[in-house]
């Protein structure tokens, strides 16, 4: 039982974070100055009479409660709203923009795994060398890099080798298959790198530190005494003990990665979830905006929620 009450009050904390985050968003956007009639840049020159009939469309004639009550109204039956800006579902908008962030996403993260999981593995086992020093500085380095300074680095250096913006190249009119295959890869090289490179110090600064606790247990030592092979040893003993508090960062930092993609969306003109944000905040889009950071708040809820549930599983003396 004890194992059950832990699965639900973690569920119930989500269901309560997820309200909460529900509430803010909705105050929060419209605490700024102006809104999507007054800062009509599609229409510059709109009469009064069309921006109060816009006004009563958008609903935005109604006190703050009545609008919110709305809102509350819409989500329960899955409705997020119409998008100010060019009048469609924002669920649909969020669906086009999300199946263009998570393989950039993806592909991002699964480099920084891997890159952070095999330097960190060699600045543990070179511990006091300078082999150690330089992995341990490069990732710190890159780690404390501002996202979008160096995504504009990687621009100036691959600029006339690799696209630089978009994510498709507008002159291929129906291009075959594996043309628009070879398109797409080379458009998301650099964003996926840029979100690598930033986010594969974190897993080596991790990975290092569970790996120099767990080779000083003493069945490491009993396996070196025994003549294993060094490399033995670190991936059948070392490295499998050492990926819990790995497997929980990874939950963890999915969500928070989605969100983090507004900056390099931005910077490489990639048509997601960022880029979404970002042209909605410019536009005034309460439902867009409503609908971007209730999406990217379930995200980061439920990936917390299975970090806790993963953590559990793997360590079941949490709830002691």
């Amino acid at each position: 039982m004890r194992g059950a009450d832990y699965v639900l009050k973690r569920l119930a904390f989500a269901v309560v974070t997820v309200f909460v985050a529900v509430t803010i968003n909705f105050a929060l956007f419209r605490l700024a100055p102006g809104s999507a009639v007054t800062n009509l840049s599609r229409v510059p020159h709109a009469t009064q009479q069309l921006r109060e009939a816009l006004t009563k469309q958008f609903g935005l004639n109604k006190s703050k409660g009545a609008q919110y009550v709305i809102y509350l109204k819409q989500l329960l039956h899955g409705n997020l709203g119409v998008s100010f800006e060019n009048e469609q579902p924002v669920s649909t908008n969020l669906r086009i923009a999300l199946i263009n962030t998570l393989p950039m996403v993806f592909l991002g993260t699964l480099f920084s795994i891997v890159i952070g999981t095999l330097t960190g593995v060699i600045a543990a086992w070179r511990r006091g060398t300078p082999t150690e020093t330089l992995t341990v500085s490069s990732a710190l380095g890159f780690y404390s890099m501002p996202t979008h300074w160096l995504g504009l680095m990687l621009i100036i250096i691959f600029a006339g080798i690799l696209p630089t913006g978009g994510m498709t190249n507008e002159f291929l009119l129906n291009p075959p298959f594996w043309t628009h295959v070879r398109d797409l890869a080379s458009h998301i090289t650099l964003p996926s790198l840029t979100l690598g490179l930033v986010l594969y110090g974190e897993y080596t600064l991790i990975v290092r530190s569970a790996m120099l606790e767990t080779l000083g247990e003493d069945y490491i030592l009993t396996a070196r005494a025994k003549g294993l092979r060094p490399w033995t040893i670190v991936r059948r003993h070392a490295l499998r003990n050492a990926m819990l508090p790995v497997a929980t960062l990874i939950a963890l930092s999915l969500g928070y990665i989605v969100a983090g993609a507004i900056l390099i969306e931005t910077v490489f003109s990639w048509p997601g979830i960022g880029r979404a944000v970002y042209e909605a905040v410019l536009q005034r889009d309460y439902p867009m905006l409503q609908g971007a950071f209730l999406l990217l708040t379930i995200s980061v809820v439920i990936c917390n929620l299975v970090a806790d549930l993963l953590y559990f599983k793997l360590d079941p003396r949490i709830t002691e």
